[in-house]
Parts: C-alpha cells; structure tokens; sequence
C-alpha cells in the first residue's frame, strides 16, 4: 500500500504526486506507484532508466513530470534528489565517468594523481595542536576501541594493528559481532580510556550513535573524517581531517590509510621504549613469520662488520 502523506526525501515530488494521484493516467499512476515505492532508485535514473524500469516510453515519462507541475523531466528528477545529494553524488560521478572515453592506463593514472591531490591538501589542513593532541590522547588512554563500519571497519583494522606495539589495550569493530555488542563493551569505557571513530562519505549512522552515546559518558573522543561538517566532528574533543575525494567511489580509502599510518608513525615516535616495544613483540611473533633464504642482496645489510676492538 502507497502512503502519500509520507515524509520521505525527494522535495515536495512526494506531496505533488499526492495532489494528482486520482487524476493520473494509467500509465503515470504506474510511473507514480514505481516512484513511491522507490525514491533512492528513481533519483539515480536518468529518464531513459525510468521509462524502460516502469514500462513506458520517453514521451510518457516526460509528460508524467509535466502532469506533476515540473517544466520537463531534469526539474523532476532535480526535485526527487532532494535529500539524498550526499547519497547519490558519488553514482552521479561514476555515472559521467564510465561515459568518458578513457584507456586502463589513463584512469589509474588518473586515480593516483587523485590520491596525490587528497594527501597534499591532508597534509596543508594538518594542525599541529590537533596532532599533539591527538597523540597524547592515544599514548595516555588505558584502553581504546576503535569505530568504523563498512571500509571504515577495516580502516580501524589497520589502525589498532599499527598502534597495538605502543598500547595496552586496544580493539576494533572488525568482526566485533555488531553495534549492539560493541555498545555493551563501551558502556564499560571511562575517562581513562578512549574511543576513535572513523567515517567518511557517507557517513555510518551507527558510528555517529556510538560517539555520542559514550561523549555523553565524559570518554574522550578522537575522529577521523574529511571536513569540519561532518557529523562526527561535533562528538569529538579531538578531530584529524583527510581529503578523500574520488570520481569512481564514494571515498578514496587509501588517502584515509595514509592519514592512520602517519597517526601511527607520531605515536611511535612519542611513545616510551618504542624500539624494545617492537623488538620484544617481533620476538614473540617470530614463530608465525617466514624464515626462509634470505635474498644475496640483503644478506650483506644483515651481517656486523663492525671491526672487533
């Protein structure tokens, strides 16, 4: 069943269809049924996708915008993407993209000097009193746990496994059995402790909820996102910016990675007995590492050839 008085995104298309709906043809009932059913698909359709999902031809999908008081077709769909801008930004750049005539060799070309652009303004928007801060907070917490989910989620992966030579304790949300588990492990967090958060465009609800929820509980929180305006910034004491811009996804993770390991890098230089910290636990570890043949090329490197006194 269609509820028209329902709030959803997509400007007033919604309400404009309520008005008309008993008026409509056959045809753009039915156009009208698909675009209530399915607003987020029908903001991503050029019209030709409209026409061919619901059934009709061009014409028809072009006068049953006009029929709803748009000029044409392009002022319909403008006012149904109301909303969902965020959301659908990305698959409209993917979109105008994929129709670029374009080799192999140039888009990844093109995708690394996207990711030289996203670290170099990363680099400029850096703030040393957000650096140092953001280091203190990490060395001085007893505990951290690490949010994120979707790539985010192995972001914070990476990060709990660059940090964890200089921390007591530290976990992260991958494979963390959701965030109902993860709530009921930071509902135990204090003070002392710290949380990082992690998200980009589009940003995950469930991370904003958790640094809410434990900001309300005076645990201190680090984020790490792309711009002051994201939400995850107003939950934080402390947040570290990385330009993730890309045309062929939402985000460019590698750009946000870069940020972590260099976050990683600071610590280690801060931190108390970094090198006996890192010798001890690849002592531990070394039974689970390869210890074949070592190449000619670095056997010399490996060897004392220091004089004897």
């Amino acid at each position: 069943m269609i509820h028209l008085d329902t709030p959803t995104p997509g400007g007033t298309v919604n309400a404009r269809i309520g008005k008309v709906y008993l008026s409509l043809s056959k045809a753009h009932r039915k156009t009208a049924d698909y675009v209530l059913s399915n607003a987020f698909r029908s903001a991503t359709m050029s019209i030709d996708e409209l026409a061919n999902s619901v059934g009709i031809s061009i014409a028809t999908a072009n006068r049953f915008a006009r029929a709803l008081g748009f000029d044409g077709y392009p002022q319909f769909r403008a006012e149904l993407v109301c909303g969902f801008e965020a959301m659908l930004a990305p698959i409209d750049n993917l979109r105008t993209e994929v129709q670029r005539p374009a080799t192999s060799t140039e888009i990844i070309g093109d995708s690394l000097s996207e990711d030289m652009a996203n670290l170099e303004a990363t680099r400029r928007g850096l703030s040393p009193d957000l650096c140092n801060q953001a280091v203190r907070m990490i060395l001085n917490a007893e505990r951290i746990y690490i949010v994120g989910y979707g790539a985010s989620a192995f972001l914070g992966g990476l990060m709990a496994h660059g940090l964890d030579p200089f921390c007591d304790t530290i976990q992260c949300t991958v494979g963390s059995g959701g965030p109902s588990h993860v709530a009921r492990q930071l509902f135990k967090y204090t003070p002392r402790d710290l949380v990082i958060g992690i998200s980009f465009p589009r940003y995950a609800e469930d991370v904003i909820t958790m640094l809410r929820q434990v900001r309300e509980k005076g645990v201190p929180v680090l984020a790490l996102t792309d711009v002051p305006s994201s939400p995850l910034a107003s939950h934080a004491n402390v947040t570290l910016y990385a330009q993730t811009r890309r045309q062929f996804s939402p985000n460019s993770e590698g750009a946000a990675l870069c940020l972590i390991e260099a976050i990683c890098s600071a610590v280690a230089h801060q931190a108390k007995s970094p090198v006996h910290s890192a010798s001890e636990m690849t002592k531990f570890v070394m039974p689970w590492l390869y210890q074949g043949s070592t190449p000619a090329s670095r056997k010399t490197s490996l060897v004392d050839t220091t004089e004897p006194e």
